[in-house]
């Protein structure tokens, strides 16, 4: 298999495209947005630099990994003789069904195709298409070119042969694969969603500022990002979705989005991508706390 397509040029998409690239295969990079294309390609291309600055790579390697992506605005036409795909859109259940019923109308049918989803339930997905054995999880941690987990989840019908592929690969591409099973969140955000819900109810309920919470997680759990610090980088309407999927998938008020996480998405206020959101990037990249709307 030397010949991948990857669906999304946003954050995941462009790093797990940058990744297969760096291990010399071929990919197409596939967003409907060419200004996405572009800004997906500039971020690539920052990450590259900022490898051969700190002597990880050379500056040849950077060259070969950008010639080996191709990007199209096609679905159909970024498929061709592909061997698998990745779609790595908006953690949204609606888009992803509409996705995966395109992909197997466009693919060949041995194609495997692979969801970056973080909490959507794979035997779901992999339910619109014809090839349910055929569809599994892969789902990268960013940032993708230097975290080394991925974890892979199997649907209901996904075949051995393909769960073991994947996995072989994963290794191929210098990532860490870990199994695990298809429920709502997965191992990852089962865990992560939980504890970053909570630090926003302790905000909510006046119990420590934003500032505060952040720093006895950091220092007092030696987390190398406060969680609501890490929020803001994920994206608030990603945790939200990622909540909302948990709480219908379980039925269990313990993962009920809190008031405020759902209040800031609505306002607008999503963190990093936004420019606001626990902490306010508009001025620089270092965060600074939103006094205005926490104090």
């Amino acid at each position: 298999m030397k010949n991948i397509a990857v669906i999304g040029a946003g954050t995941m998409g462009n790093g797990i495209a940058h990744t297969f690239a760096q291990f010399n295969y071929k990919v197409n990079l596939i967003d409907i947005s060419e200004v996405a294309i572009q800004k997906g390609l500039a971020t690539i291309t920052k990450n590259l630099d900022r490898m051969v600055a700190k002597d990880k790579i050379s500056e040849a390697d950077k060259e070969n990994t950008l010639n080996n992506i191709t990007t199209y605005t096609s679905v159909k036409e970024g498929v061709i003789n592909t061997s698998l795909v990745v779609e790595a859109a908006t953690e949204n259940s609606d888009l992803k069904a509409k996705i995966f019923k395109e992909l197997d109308e466009a693919c060949d049918e041995n194609t495997i195709l692979a969801t970056n989803t973080s909490s959507i339930s794979i035997t779901q997905i992999a339910a619109v298409t014809k090839r349910p054995d055929k569809v599994i999880g892969m789902h990268f941690m960013n940032p993708v070119p230097i975290m080394k987990l991925v974890e892979i989840i199997r649907g209901y019908n996904t075949t051995d042969e393909v769960t073991n592929f994947i996995v072989d690969l994963t290794k191929k591409i210098n990532k860490i694969p870990v199994e695990v099973n298809d429920y709502p969140g997965f191992v990852a955000n089962r865990i992560l969603m939980p504890m970053i819900n909570e630090s926003i109810e302790t905000l909510y309920n006046g119990v420590a500022g934003v500032a505060e919470i952040d720093t006895v997680m950091k220092l007092g759990m030696a987390h190398p990002m406060g969680p609501l610090q890490l929020a803001d980088f994920i994206g608030l309407d990603v945790c939200l979705s990622i909540l909302n999927v948990m709480y219908d998938g379980f039925k269990n008020p313990k993962y009920a989005p809190c008031p405020l996480l759902v209040n800031m998405v609505m306002a607008g206020k999503l963190g990093v991508k936004s420019g606001e959101g626990f902490y306010d990037y508009s001025e620089s990249r270092k965060a600074k706390t939103v006094a205005k709307m926490f104090s």
